[in-house]
């Protein structure tokens, strides 16, 4: 039988885990990722950022969701396994384990009401579906018109939007019906293309404060709309992933010209521009010649996917 499952996975990682891509395990768990091959799971982020028994940091919370494609033994390691991840998508807003006295996972919360910390300690555990469906819902709350997105003060929320979507601000235009809110139809839809784009927009936006990255402008309209929008680094055409580390936010000219080559960026952060280019656009961008960056490392641009739009999409 097809299980749901999560998948911790830490900041820094002990494991060789690109969750976008991979996820790394030892055989302890081997079972359990079986029997959520071909399924979706959620990624989970411990309060522990990596190995070291005293970091912290963690965020504690379920943060996006991914489907098991296949598993197989880590040709240099015995007893490790990967399983190959696929459909990645990041939620638009991170789930705690627990809200208002409700925990997603049941296991985690014993009889008398505390939390279950040996269930915690297992790194993969197997997901009642509703639980799935629950966190699910929670998570893209947003992206389905059923909550307001949150910022910091004093930027007012984004309002949530009609259910039938007028425009696309990653990938074109186009109207799609949202699914209804009952949480089997939500899961039904995690593959749609105009959906994921809502989410991607939501969470990038979120990441980068709703600020390009490349110019430091900043326009939110009076219902909380803001002017930026998000650009995949390695495009979903090349099989780029839904992840905020392979996005940017960008106002709708200086998307345009990432999008033909005419801006890249390298390792460290700086903007790199064709010959092409006119002088003139050099006065748009910051002025230090670096781009902006979420306050997270870990939402920062992916040197993996940076080094694809270097190769593939600039024009050096």
């Amino acid at each position: 039988m097809i299980v749901n499952a999560v998948f911790t996975t830490k900041v820094s990682p002990a494991y060789d885990d690109l969750p976008e891509v991979r996820y790394h395990f030892p055989r302890t768990y081997l079972n359990q990722v079986e029997a959520a091959l071909g399924d979706w799971i959620v990624y989970y982020e411990p309060r522990r950022s990596s190995a070291d028994l005293q970091s912290r940091g963690g965020r504690q919370c379920y943060f996006a969701i991914a489907r098991v494609a296949s598993i197989e033994p880590d040709p240099s390691r015995e007893g490790r396994f990967y399983a190959h991840m696929m459909d990645y998508l990041e939620f638009d807003r991170p789930v705690p384990f627990s809200e208002g006295g409700h925990y997603y996972e049941s296991a985690l919360r014993k009889l008398n009401g505390s939390t279950n910390k040996g269930a915690f300690r297992r790194a993969v555990r197997n997901l009642l579906n509703r639980e799935f469906e629950l966190i699910v819902a929670a998570g893209f709350a947003h992206a389905l018109g059923n909550a307001a997105r949150e910022r910091p003060y004093p930027d007012p929320p984004e309002s949530p939007q009609s259910p039938m979507l007028e425009a696309s601000e990653a990938e074109g235009r186009f109207n799609y019906d949202l699914p209804e809110t009952e949480p089997r139809r939500i899961v039904e839809q995690l593959i749609a293309r105009p959906f994921r784009d809502r989410a991607f927009v939501s969470a990038v936006k979120t990441a980068y404060d709703d600020r390009c990255a490349i110019t430091g402008i900043k326009i939110i309209n009076g219902g909380g709309r803001s002017e930026v929008q998000a650009a995949h680094i390695q495009p979903v055409a090349a099989d780029g992933p839904d992840s905020v580390r392979n996005g940017i936010a960008l106002s709708g000219t200086v998307h345009w010209l990432f999008d033909r080559g005419l801006i890249s960026i390298d390792d460290d952060y700086q903007i790199l521009t064709a010959s092409q280019l006119p002088d003139t656009m050099h006065r748009w961008f910051l002025p230090e010649g670096r781009m902006a960056l979420p306050q997270r490392i870990d939402l920062r641009p992916h040197p993996a996917f940076l080094k694809f739009h270097r190769e593939q999409v600039f024009k050096a």
